[in-house]
């Protein structure tokens, strides 16, 4: 399953609107029907009539006619077949990688199908959750009873090779379609760790990945959230309900390689700490507010001591959560610099199932901190070496233990 570090903003009601958008439509549609007497196209009226309803439009239009002009000479002079919809989804993919925002992409079906099930827990393969470190396809979790921890994978480690195809330079996606596929068929593949080259064969099985997963002991909860998916709020008040009910006295948040999700699932979790209607990240664009989301509901935990754990593989959702805890000093954080991730990407289906991620805005904690490129510093930094996670050592959870005995 790919990790892509996003927060996005599906599921959220529709900001309220000066004017409604059936307004806008029959305003916009009486405007053509009037620039057929006028002789003007309609998407000139478009440009004059969307700003005026507030909607964004391009500076200048697009000039479709390059990349027209190139399809008919591949269609008259290439030596072969032509995919069309490869041929289009390609294009598709140039223009919106020429923004030059990493986070701003464009997913065909197959890969808007594996998202989608990246984000639900549900996914045929290995039970590896991959991101991109350093330039280079990682490992940044092995799923606990899967078949990638049984064969001996470990979170770090660099892909290499899959079926004996090189991966060098490929985006999570991209490595996470070759894993991924039909549950009881093998794939092969060369890892790397730190100077070693690993060899593995691993037999696909279905993932079930649920978001929150907690435990209690001696007193204390331990919360897990390995995403923010459409059911990681009722998981974490289900979790936390729990933690009430067996009279816990501190709580432990593990964000540790969390690599975000929706911007709904992380303002429910801060919810389960503030009170409602405090701020738990404001948007920007352009400098301007767009948006406060304000914590709801009842905060179940409040008062609890509460430790939460990150590392460098904890960003945007991840990094809301922690910044407004840490910003309303309802929690300590415990591990290493986050990845700073600070911005937000609306996620809008197009046609025929494709996916297009858009980066919208950037976000502030509660004091007004964008973290991009920066991260956020936890309160006690404590390292977790290769040699830790070799030996299945893990010291940051051991401090937050003893932070919360």
């Amino acid at each position: 399953m790919a990790n892509e570090q996003g927060v996005e903003n599906k599921g959220r009601k529709p900001r309220q609107r000066k004017v409604s958008q059936s307004v806008f439509l029959a305003s916009l549609v009486l405007a053509i029907i009037v620039s057929f007497a006028a002789g003007t196209r309609s998407e000139e009226i478009y440009q004059i009539a969307a700003p005026i309803f507030g909607i964004k439009v391009a500076k200048q239009p697009l000039d479709t006619e390059v990349m027209k002009e190139a399809y008919r000479q591949l269609a008259a002079n290439y030596d072969g077949d032509l995919d069309a919809n490869k041929l289009s989804d390609g294009a598709a993919r140039g223009m919106v990688k020429a923004v030059g925002d990493d986070y701003t992409t464009f997913l065909d079906k197959e890969e808007a199908a594996e998202f989608n099930k990246s984000l639900n827990g549900e996914v045929s393969g290995i039970g590896a959750e991959i991101g991109v470190r350093n330039l280079q396809p990682t490992v940044l979790r092995v799923l606990d009873d899967s078949p990638a921890k049984k064969a001996g994978l470990k979170t770090g480690d660099i892909f290499v090779a899959v079926n004996g195809t090189s991966v060098a330079g490929e985006t999570a996606s991209g490595v996470a379609d070759k894993v991924t596929g039909e549950a009881g068929t093998t794939v092969k593949l060369t890892m790397r760790r730190g100077s070693e080259s690993l060899d593995f064969s691993i037999t696909r099985a279905q993932i079930s990945d649920p978001s929150v997963r907690w435990s209690v002991s001696d007193d204390v909860g331990v919360l897990t959230i390995s995403r923010f998916d459409d059911n990681t709020g009722s998981l974490a008040r289900k979790a936390a309900k729990e933690f009430i009910d067996k009279g816990v006295k501190s709580v432990i948040v593990d964000l540790r390689n969390n690599g975000g999700g929706y911007l709904t699932a992380a303002q429910e979790v801060a919810s389960l700490w503030l009170d409602s209607g405090k701020t738990v990240v404001t948007e920007k664009s352009r400098g301007q507010v767009t948006e406060t989301v304000k914590a709801s509901g009842n905060p179940t935990l409040k008062g609890k001591k509460t430790i939460v754990l990150v590392n460098g593989s904890s960003a945007s959702a991840s990094e809301i959560v922690a910044g407004a805890l840490k910003d309303y000093q309802a929690a300590i954080l415990v591990g290493e610099k986050t990845f700073g991730k600070g911005t937000v990407q609306k996620v809008i289906n197009l046609s025929d199932d494709r996916i297009l991620k858009v980066t919208v805005a950037r976000w502030y904690t509660p004091q007004d901190r964008n973290i991009t490129k920066e991260g956020i510093q936890p309160n006690q930094t404590v390292k977790m070496s290769s040699d830790d996670n070799n030996a299945g050592r893990d010291p940051q959870m051991a401090r937050a233990k003893e932070l919360a005995s």
